[in-house]
């Protein structure tokens, strides 16, 4: 292996805190379209960093999720996280069929319908994490609780279910070659138990989320028995995982920050925008995501990527591009760059459940900083104790005084 095949060989962890991945940053700024060797799967890869590139190679049909189903493709989890009946490896128009079909039974109406019940939650559960006192953990009070209640409120999950299923999606998530069989367990487990639940739901609908899409139609159309058990399994795991993390990520970020908190307690009808360039600037997880196939050559100023050839791309990357930001690396709750952030993807992937976390992280960030005015880490910044597992990059705790 040459020495630059050796620097391009990354395992895609980097684990300070939430400074973003330095080999992330130098590939984008060095060899924004570059082939790469990861850690898993078959064969090497292109890494794609710039915002403009990452915005084609996500919205182009030269590029195709659906070609990744039978392939070992390369990744960074020793077990593939995605299923090849799900969504998330479909390209249109199956694609589209099934995202007409899911926004039909979740809506922005019905996420808006959730606002003064997920209140009242976060209420409660500040009321808990007051009456305990400081330190307190925001790790357990709030962001441990409120997403994972708010999915499985909406999909109608027995209360004795829950933890079960926290497991299995957390044990998905591993980066740990060791843990390959057990994710793959835990990802067959959360199936399983999404097709029984799926099952009975369609003989029975009720008032949930889950009785809505097995009842949704457009047309005729309507989501089959696996689509709608994959459907239920991928909106558990999404619908609390990355919420979970990004309000202790949000909240770390802004006791360290303390002028922009101190700009948002002045002025907290900035709260929706200051949220956007909050998951602009954080990055949340590790490396990236799943990938596309190439079905014909494309180039990308002077460099060609192959037909056939595995194509990863960097949101978190892109949301740092220079080019389609001024000052990149700079938190500004004022800021008019036109380009919208990547964190819920772009293109036909874009995120279905991303208005559901943005009322999830306005209710529960808006009302702790302004339930707590004296809000602060009850550590040292440096303390902070970091997951160091899983493709998520979030504090295991965060303790709080006030």
């Amino acid at each position: 292996m040459t020495t630059e095949e050796s620097e391009r060989a990354c395992p895609f962890r980097h684990d300070e805190a939430l400074e973003p991945d330095p080999f992330m940053a130098r590939m984008r700024a060095e060899a924004p379209v570059a082939k790469i060797r990861m850690p898993y799967g078959e064969g090497d890869c292109w890494l794609v960093t710039r915002y403009d590139d990452v915005r084609t190679v996500t919205q182009d049909r030269r590029f195709s999720r659906a070609a990744l189903i039978g392939k070992d493709f390369p990744r960074i989890t020793p077990a593939p996280i995605a299923q090849s009946e799900a969504i998330n490896l479909m390209d249109p128009p199956a694609l589209s069929r099934l995202r007409r079909l899911v926004t039909t039974g979740f809506s922005n109406k019905m996420v808006e319908s959730l606002r003064p019940k997920t209140q009242q939650v976060v209420d409660g559960l500040l009321d808990d994490m007051e009456e305990h006192g400081p330190p307190a953990d925001v790790a357990h009070h709030l962001a441990g609780k409120l997403p994972l209640m708010t999915i499985c409120e909406l999909l109608q999950v027995p209360d004795e279910d829950r933890p079960q299923l926290r497991a299995w999606a957390m044990a998905m998530m591993s980066m740990k070659p060791d843990d390959k069989e057990s994710a793959a367990e835990a990802k067959a487990g959360l199936r399983a138990y999404f097709a029984r639940l799926t099952a009975e739901r369609r003989r029975n609908p009720g008032s949930d989320l889950l009785s809505s899409l097995a009842t949704a139609r457009v047309g005729e159309e309507q989501l089959d028995e696996k689509e709608l058990a994959v459907m239920g399994m991928l909106l558990l795991v999404t619908g609390h995982d990355t919420s979970t993390y990004e309000i202790c990520n949000i909240v770390y970020t802004l006791l360290t920050h303390p002028k922009h908190l101190a700009q948002l307690r002045e002025r907290p009808e900035i709260m929706p925008q200051a949220l956007e360039e909050l998951l602009r600037f954080i990055p949340f997880r590790q490396g990236v995501g799943i990938p596309r196939v190439a079905l014909e050559d494309v180039e990308f100023d002077g460099v060609t990527i192959p037909a056939g050839d595995i194509v990863h791309v960097s949101y978190l990357c892109a949301n740092r591009d220079g080019s389609a930001y001024e000052r990149p690396d700079e938190l500004d709750f004022d800021r008019d760059d036109p380009a919208p952030h990547m964190t819920f993807g772009h293109g036909s992937h874009h995120c279905l459940g991303a208005h559901l976390a943005r009322m999830e992280l306005q209710t529960a960030i808006g009302t702790l900083i302004r339930r707590f005015p004296e809000l602060r880490l009850a550590v040292p910044a440096e303390e902070v104790q970091w997951n160091t597992v899983s493709i998520w990059r979030y504090p295991l705790t965060l303790p709080v005084a006030w």
